[in-house]
């Protein structure tokens, strides 16, 4: 049992988990945040009221925004704004900000997920949200918001298509791919009401609709054409999930019909405020543990908690000892101040974390009055079965609590209380050749979103190092770090390592330059003024006659004040898992909100006590739609033990450059080029410039990034041998060109074991009818792949074949799909469906659908 030291501070850390639910006919708890670098202008909020409106209207009087939050920056003049509870930076659903990389404003959607899954965040520059002739281009802002909003919340993608803007239909016709957004509206809220546990159409809050579909069992497409006159300007589809095109000719399936009344709009609420927070942390009865706590702690307060934070120490076991009041870090001798109060011998006892909860409580409310808004970090490696006891009083506090549980023996329940008041979760193994407590701490930071003064962990790597061996490596400075850079060297015996650390001009730091505590065992460099760019190399020898753990870690924040440091976010899909559902490993790579391609990016995940597993993440859209834009992604299956794991990733990047793809990132708002008012066609104003994509990538240049993901917990593993559950994943990208009577097939090969391995063969399909492919996929056309053998997962794939429909001089069109078997005859899910089309010259007899345009 290790007992446990809470350590309290104010004003940090990114939460996560949306609040946003939907309550009868509204939607609850949506976050809007406004970067600190934005100025400030009440116009900024206009368009959120005007979004509700639209939205209700929208979807007939069904579905409204309610109780906004808006989060403005410290900043900005007080005006009676209120202090916020959970609500943080990135916690926000839409986000008002100026990108550094100039993608124009138009509005888009960060999505990274399977169609049907949540986005991250909608993004709107401050230009769109108050320069009116944006209107012209892009449509009112209410209307843009929307859009967004189904892209955000529903998980669906753009159907437009700049590269194949028409499609052919199977009567030869000419239409313009597009997806009515009504379809999204109903189904989706439904999708929303159904996680309610709403079942049954009596209970649905929705009022009937008046448009001839009140069974439920009728197409959606069976609504009226007024009833769609409202959507012309929306368009989208859920790429993969059906087709790539051509989606419109699809039953959307069963709609249910809806009794209960509309009681009336209510108006956003708009809850405004500045921010302020508080944290903790834990301690081990063996020595080296206690330097390793002690260690982490120190790095904390010196280097990752920004300036102006408030900082209290209260340590427990059975009972709570407050080591020193909220202090402010005005300056280094407050750091080191604060660094002095860390406890030197653990506490004796048994844990109880209400009591230090409680206390820390206390010392917030000193200085605050409320400890709403507060932010408490909670490291425990004890035994609590009496935690539940204070849990709603905690949840009730309106603090958020963010969690690192030390070791095996750490409190099961410390993550669900994370998980309550939207806190963070870490693990830090108890083995002491482990780097997780530095690691866990360097990943909290303020959730104010001032990212220019967040602390940037470049390295973080360290190991067991035989006697007279030694380890290092070069760890390259980027131009957007180096202010505030430190190295700091750790280890376990009495006589610290001898330090080599070269900078890029050549110039060598050794022991002496470095700032010494033999009885904590660190050694720490600060880089005086702005660091410089490029490879520093270190290396760190082991004097000592036995083995022992050395470990260095480096970090920085932003060098300029305007422009965005590179940084590195990661989690997993869930941080809760039972198997054998896979889990996939996310790791985004980004200068502000722009994506930053071609980086190595490698995720270490660890359980309790085995073995660590090594994977590297990928950017190519292999398996889980995720294509190029910056987000690393990989599929995590090799489960060695129940219970928790914790998950890191390293990135690099030479210097090189890559060009962005595709130009705007994710799902984004339509541009309009023009429409028709009475018969004639007017033109809107021309589509804003964007900045050039090789100019952006040419100036990234080389760097290095070490971060942590959290902890997530797995349970349900069986016991060995295991048997082969995981098939081939999902092929996502299927492509299909036409040259005569020719159809050639690309796509990334899937793997034995979902994005791993090799698959062992593929079965391709062909039919003149999409839904035959999705619905009936053994009884379409089979396509002889004999001479077809699968490569590794993540390579092209490129398959020609001559389909026999072809032949036929009235067909012109057909549908393709795949799917990948494995060893074990395991099949992967059908893929995305392609349309080939055999052009057959003259091309008079197609029939165009103008009165289809939008």
């Amino acid at each position: 049992m290790f007992p446990t030291l809470v350590m309290t501070l104010l004003a940090l850390v990114a939460a996560r988990g949306a609040a946003l639910q939907l309550q009868g006919n509204a939607y609850h708890g949506l976050l809007v945040a406004i970067n600190p670098q934005v100025p400030e202008d009440q116009r900024l909020l206009e368009m959120i009221t005007e979004a509700s409106f639209y939205l209700f209207n929208a979807t007939q009087r069904r579905v409204y925004f309610q109780n906004i939050k808006i989060l403005i920056p410290a900043t900005w003049k007080a005006n009676n704004y209120g202090k916020p509870q959970h609500e943080t930076y990135e916690k926000a659903e839409v986000i008002v900000a100026a990108p550094f990389w100039k993608h124009g404003d138009e509005p888009y959607t960060l999505q990274y997920g399977e169609c049907g899954n949540m986005g991250k965040y909608i993004h709107f520059t401050p230009n769109f949200l108050v320069n009116d002739y944006l209107i012209d281009v892009y449509g009112s802002r209410g209307r843009a918001f929307v859009h967004e909003w189904a892209h955000l919340r529903w998980g669906v993608f753009d159907e437009y298509d700049n590269e194949r803007p028409f499609y052919i239909t199977g009567q030869n016709q000419v239409k313009v791919t597009r997806y009515l957004i009504i379809l999204l509206f109903l189904i989706s809220v439904l999708m929303d009401f159904r996680k309610m546990g709403l079942e049954d159409v009596s209970q649905f809050p929705f009022p009937s609709p008046q448009f001839g579909c009140l069974s439920a069992a009728c197409s959606l497409f069976s609504f009226s054409v007024a009833f769609f006159s409202l959507f012309q300007l929306f368009s989208f589809h859920f790429p993969h999930c059906l087709l790539s095109s051509n989606l419109s000719q699809y039953s959307a399936g069963p709609i249910l019909s809806f009794t209960a009344p509309y009681a009336g709009l209510v108006l956003p609420h708009l809850c405004l405020a500045s921010f302020s927070s508080l944290l903790p942390e834990s301690t081990d009865p063996i020595t080296v543990m206690i330097n390793r706590l002690r260690q982490a702690a120190e790095l904390y307060l010196l280097q990752i908690v920004e300036d102006s934070s408030y900082v209290g120490i209260v340590t427990f076991n059975n009972e709570g000892e407050i080591r020193t009041q909220l202090l402010q870090i005005v300056n280094k001798d407050i750091r080191k101040q604060l660094a002095s109060y860390l406890p030197t011998a653990p506490p004796t006892g048994r844990t109880n974390i209400c009591a230090g909860l409680q206390l820390g409580f206390e010392v917030i409310k000193k200085q605050d009055g409320t400890i709403y808004g507060s932010e408490i970090i909670l490291l425990t490696g004890g035994e609590d079965r009496k935690i539940i006891e204070c849990f709603s009083n905690v949840i009730n506090s309106g603090s958020i609590i963010h969690t690192i549980a030390l070791g095996s023996s750490a409190a099961k329940e410390v993550e669900q209380l994370a998980h309550e008041t939207g806190g963070l979760t870490f693990f830090a193994s108890d083995r002491l050749d482990s780097n997780d407590l530095i690691d866990s701490f360097s990943g909290i930071s303020s959730g104010t979103g001032d990212t220019f003064n967040h602390s940037i962990q470049i390295e973080s790597a360290g190991g067991r190092i035989e006697n007279y061996k030694q380890f290092g490596r070069a760890v390259t400075i980027d131009s957007t770090v180096g202010k505030d850079t430190f190295f700091v060297v750790t280890w376990q015996a009495a006589e610290p390592p001898k330090i080599a650390l070269l900078d890029p001009s050549g110039k060598n730091y050794t022991n002496k330059d470095f700032e010494v505590d033999k009885v904590l065992r660190v050694a720490r460099l600060q880089i005086p003024g702005i660091a410089e760019v490029g490879e520093w190399t270190y290396a760190l020898m082991n004097t000592h006659l036995s083995p022992q753990v050395l470990t260095m870690t480096v970090t920085s924040r932003a060098s300029n004040s305007t422009i965005p440091a590179i940084t590195v976010t990661a989690h997993m899909s869930s941080d809760r898992n039972k198997y054998p559902k896979p889990m996939v490993v996310y790791a985004r790579v980004s200068q502000g909100l722009s994506p930053v391609l071609g980086a190595n990016v490698t995720a270490i995940i660890k359980p309790e006590n085995g073995n660590s597993v090594i994977l590297e993440l990928l950017d190519n859209g292999a398996g889980n739609e995720d294509l190029n834009d910056g987000v690393y992604s990989k599929y995590f299956y090799s489960f060695s033990e129940n219970g928790r794991y914790n998950l890191k990733v390293h990135v690099q990047r030479a210097n090189k450059t890559v060009r962005l793809q595709p130009t705007v990132p994710w799902s984004h708002s339509m541009y309009m080029p023009g429409y028709i008012e009475n018969g004639k066609i007017q033109m809107n104003p021309p589509r804003p410039s964007i900045t050039s994509n090789e100019d952006i990538q040419s100036t990234v240049g080389g760097f290095s990034r070490t971060a942590s993901g959290g902890s997530f917990i797995v349970s349900a593993i069986p016991t060995r041998p295991y048997i082969d559950v995981f098939p081939p994943c999902k092929i996502t990208d299927l492509d299909a060109k036409t040259a005569d009577d020719t159809v050639i097939l690309s796509w990334t090969a899937s793997g034995d074991d979902l994005d791993e391995g090799q698959a062992a063969s593929y079965e391709i399909r062909t039919s003149e009818s999409p839904l035959e492919l999705r619905d009936n996929f053994d009884n379409a056309i089979p396509v002889n792949t004999s001479t077809l053998t699968p490569q590794r997962a993540g390579y092209k794939e490129i398959f020609l074949f001559k389909p026999e429909a072809f032949a036929a001089e009235n067909i012109t069109t057909i549908y393709v799909a795949v799917r990948a078997i494995d060893k074990s005859s395991l099949c992967s899910d059908i893929s995305n469906i392609a349309q080939a089309v055999k052009l057959v010259p003259p091309m008079d007899y197609l029939t165009a659908n103008p009165q289809n345009c939008i």
